[in-house]
């Protein structure tokens, strides 16, 4: 393939690319089909080896999220059964513009933390709130009792 032809197939692709970036909003109102599990796809970004950055909008549309638009992400939120609308840069600029008008807050999310259910370890997932949601949700989370405080774990 001669320069010429490289050069015209090349500024295709970039004419043909999209204009700003996309993050993808995950509503936390009552358009979103599975609240919890739209947490667990929040957590799933943040997790290693992704460790995607994302943007948790506190009072915007119930607490929504902005996560990165990429292909592995909308798979997950498919596999996972939450509602996604894909945002451009201009329309993240009207988000972020009412954020700063209204009593909202935009807040940086960059590491998954670590989260431990202390619960006793003969219980059964469905004897605890918290752990049945984690686990719902497909959460990362360490059981934890006595024995683990105890000795420092």
């Amino acid at each position: 393939m001669n320069c010429r032809a490289l050069s015209i197939m090349i500024l295709g692709l970039v004419l043909s690319a999209p204009v700003g970036a996309t993050s993808l909003l995950v509503p936390m109102d009552a358009a979103q089909t599975d609240h919890l599990r739209a947490y667990g796809l929040a957590y799933w970004c943040l997790e290693e080896p992704r460790s995607y950055e994302c943007e948790w909008l506190l009072n915007y549309r119930c607490g929504s999220f902005l996560l990165p638009d990429r292909p592995d992400v909308r798979q997950r939120a498919a596999d996972l059964g939450v509602s996604w609308k894909r945002v451009d840069e201009a329309q993240r600029g009207q988000i972020y513009q009412l954020i700063e008008r209204e009593n909202m807050q935009r807040i940086h999310l960059a590491t998954a933390p670590r989260i431990a259910v202390y619960i006793p370890p003969d219980a059964e997932p469905w004897d605890d709130a918290c752990l049945l949601a984690l686990t719902y949700a497909e959460i990362s989370h360490t059981r934890i009792w006595d024995r683990e405080l105890l000795t420092g774990k």
